[in-house]
Parts: C-alpha cells; structure tokens; sequence
C-alpha cells in the first residue's frame, strides 16, 4: 500500500468537519472527487492508520495524523515549485499564517489558478483538487496552508505552521 496526497486530503477534510456525519458520496462532491476515488482514499488511510472506526463512523486518527504531518509529509510529499503566476495564497501568505509574517519583497507562494487574484510563486498544492476544495470550505483551507508551510516553508514559518496545526489538532481531538 502507498500513500497518495488525496489521501491526506481526505482524512484533512475529516478534522475540518469536526463530527459533522458523512457519507462518500456527499464527501466525494465536498473534494470533487468520484466516490470509488473517495473510497480508495479512505481505504488507504485506514491501512495507513491516519484514520479509525470509531463506531459506524470514520474519523481522523489525529495523533497518528499529527506526527505524520510534522515529521513525514515534507519528505514523502515534497512541494513543487514553479514561475510567477496567478493563484490562491497559501503557506505563510494566506491565513492563518500570513498575521505572523510581514509582506516581503519576495513573491508569495500561491496554488496556480486562473481566477486567483494574487500573483506569485507557483507552489503545486497537495493534491490538484484541494485548492477548489479549500474555496468552499475555510477550515480546510487553512489545514492545507498549514501543511503546505510545513512540506516547503522555511524554518520558521514550519516551527509556527506546526503549533498552530498542533493546536487545531488537539481542539479537533478534545
């Protein structure tokens, strides 16, 4: 079994929901995914144990998810960048990260999109559905800019990228 970045998605999307039931076809539109690619997904994150049954339902294994996210997901998914264009902020450009950096000269890390209205520097997302993922849904935006600055940010941005993470984690778990 290998892990594959839509699979991370998936079980991001599940914290972003909080108890919020599911149900594969309705999770499978929410990420713009087809059901039999939903269930794969699921399939592999539970082989992978990033998440559980808990009851009938499927949940985020949040501690297994944690240290996966902060001490594997940089060297299995590492981030590909690319030239200027049009996109999505993300890392520490886009919230909650960007209160903690003032703007530099550099251009921003963005998802390339055509509707984006910053321009800065391509930085592929997880998986090429999370950025129309993420327009629908705030919590699961601000997870993914979380990873993403983890996977490609510099020192600093990944030390706050992570307790922040930690944080949204521990509050998902409580």
């Amino acid at each position: 079994m290998i892990l594959k970045p839509q699979d991370v998605l998936v079980v991001l999307k599940l914290v972003a929901m909080g108890q919020q039931p599911w149900f594969y076809a309705w999770l499978a539109v929410q990420l713009g995914m087809s059901p039999s690619q939903l269930h794969a997904a699921v399939k592999r994150a539970l082989a992978a144990r990033l998440a559980v049954h808990k009851g009938d339902v499927i949940v985020a294994n949040v501690r297994n998810l944690e240290e996966f996210l902060v001490h594997g997901l940089k060297y299995v998914f590492v981030p590909e960048r690319g030239e200027l264009t049009r996109g999505i902020p993300t890392a520490h450009a886009a919230p909650p990260l960007d209160k903690h950096f003032a703007l530099s000269g550099e251009p921003p890390p963005v998802w390339p999109d055509a509707k984006g209205e910053v321009r800065g520097e391509a930085f592929l997302p997880l998986y090429k559905l999370a950025p129309q993922a993420a327009l629908s849904d705030p919590n699961l935006y601000e997870f993914l800019v979380l990873v993403d600055a983890i996977r490609g940010g510099r020192a600093r941005e990944r030390q706050i990228a992570i307790s922040e993470l930690k944080k949204r984690l521990a509050a998902s778990y409580a």
